[in-house]
């Protein structure tokens, strides 16, 4: 087609889609192409802007490594990473009413998980080298809708150490130290000891830096422990358990926190399951839902560690 007007350019672009074989693909590239479209129509987008974005998406691209992901973080403190995990997942209560909610244990992936988690036993410590940090244990059940235990299923852990920093980050933390792999029993249990992970400030050096910066945003997350449960049969689910008494746990810069996660990581000064902890320790409690689906695993957003210095970690705060 030969081009006279703006609108003959997307009509051109739509007509194109329809030789696709993928009716999905099709549905999908369809609305990308209306709303970027109109998004550009609607904003009246400068050709210095446009420039301007495509230099930011590929920014995107090229810091994203083996140890980090631009791209996955950049969808998180968008909302993008939450909007898709609660259309996705869940049964919405109090239809209709301001205060509906969607019940499900489910959250965002994030950028740190790893596929080759070390296979760990029960009761085993996810402390795999030197790591300083207060002692926590964590009691897991995962259950079906109608409060069955599910078990034989696979459940990845990951967590920062009590500096904010996950093992990938950390030249000083040893190969998947705070990460295992764990499998349900019989009452769909499991159950392991680590040290009590901090909240964090996500990296601010690249394009997701610059657009908190923009906006006068705090670059924190909350204290979490990750929950990666796999089985055939039921749908793959992703989750992130957040300590209820953050000082962030209102304002997650990845909008990830829902009642379904908050916890009380419970403080303990009497006696430990450990005859050699003396002093403070934590203890954990958490069920998991999971639901009939698909049970197919994710692409890691991360493969490796970083091998050069560690990051400085850098703090914004919130400007409003």
């Amino acid at each position: 087609m030969i081009i006279k007007n703006p609108e003959d350019i997307t009509n051109s672009v739509l007509a194109e889609l329809e030789g696709a074989k993928d009716e999905r693909f099709k549905e999908i590239m369809r609305c990308a192409v209306k709303h970027l479209h109109a998004f550009v129509s609607e904003t009246k987008l400068t050709e210095s802007e446009y420039q301007r974005t495509c230099a930011v998406l590929a920014k995107l691209g090229q810091l994203t490594n083996e140890f980090h992901n631009e791209v996955v973080l950049a969808g998180g403190s968008l909302g993008l990473s939450a909007l898709v995990c609660l259309l996705n997942n869940g049964v919405k209560t109090n239809c209709g009413n301001e205060d509906a909610e969607f019940l499900t244990t489910a959250n965002m992936l994030g950028p740190f998980w790893r596929d080759d988690s070390p296979i760990s036993q029960n009761g085993e410590n996810l402390a795999r080298g030197e790591t300083k940090g207060e002692p926590i244990f964590v009691k897991a059940w995962v259950k079906d809708r109608s409060g069955h235990p599910v078990s034989d299923a696979r459940v990845d852990v990951w967590h920062t150490s009590a500096e904010g920093f996950y093992e990938n980050q950390d030249p000083s933390q040893v190969d998947m130290n705070l990460r295992g792999r764990f499998k349900t029993n019989a009452e769909g249990f499991i159950e392991f000891r680590s040290v009590k992970p901090a909240g964090y400030p996500i990296p601010v050096s690249g394009p997701v830096g610059d657009l908190l910066k923009m906006q006068g945003r705090h670059n924190m997350r909350p204290a979490h422990i990750h929950f990666l449960i796999h089985k055939e049969g039921f749908k793959t689910q992703f989750s992130q358990v957040y300590s209820s008494d953050d000082p962030n746990i209102d304002t997650d810069v990845q909008f990830g926190v829902t009642n379904s996660l908050l916890a009380n990581y419970l403080k303990h000064t009497s006696e430990s399951p450990d005859p050699n902890i003396k002093g403070t320790w934590y203890s954990l409690e958490h069920t998991f839902i999971v639901d009939p689906g698909q049970s197919a695993l994710p692409r890691p957003p991360i493969s490796g560690k970083s091998l050069g210095p560690l990051a400085e970690q850098v703090i914004l705060k919130a400007q409003r």
